[in-house]
């Protein structure tokens, strides 16, 4: 054979790859990736930990802009914010979740704990990832 190495494919991204999910699937995925993600710090039920970590259950902060809460899993979070009127200054770090794995935790978040059921789509965080 000519060339003396092995050639291969590009890879797709995980951004890259497309998945048609209805909503309940989306948010069944996104509780496995809080679980493994954001449980330490949000806890098992959303409810933070008290001046520490602010909780996702019924949080006022999330609700109240998606864009918000989007740019907080995709870049962190960092400084004073208030939430359910209880002020925290911690940091969040950025996540390394693809585009379809930030929707999917967002969706269960936003549609378990009290929250206002918002669907995000994959599209919609890449939009915000600015790619």
């Amino acid at each position: 054979p000519e060339g003396g190495t092995i050639q291969q494919m590009p890879k797709k991204k995980k951004e890259d790859v497309v998945v048609n999910k209805t909503p309940a699937q989306s948010i069944a995925d996104g509780k496995a990736i809080f679980s493994r993600t954001c449980v330490a710090c949000h806890q098992s039920e959303g409810q933070g930990i008290k001046a520490v970590f602010p909780p996702l259950a019924k949080s006022d902060f999330l609700n109240k802009n998606k864009d918000t809460a989007i740019d907080a899993v995709l870049f962190g979070l960092k400084g004073e914010i208030t939430v359910n009127g209880e002020k925290y200054n911690s940091v969040m770090p950025s996540q390394s979740l693809s585009d379809q794995e930030v929707a999917d935790v967002m969706n269960y978040v936003y549609n378990i704990w009290g929250n206002d059921k918002t669907i995000i789509t994959p599209a919609e965080i890449k939009k915000r990832r600015g790619n």
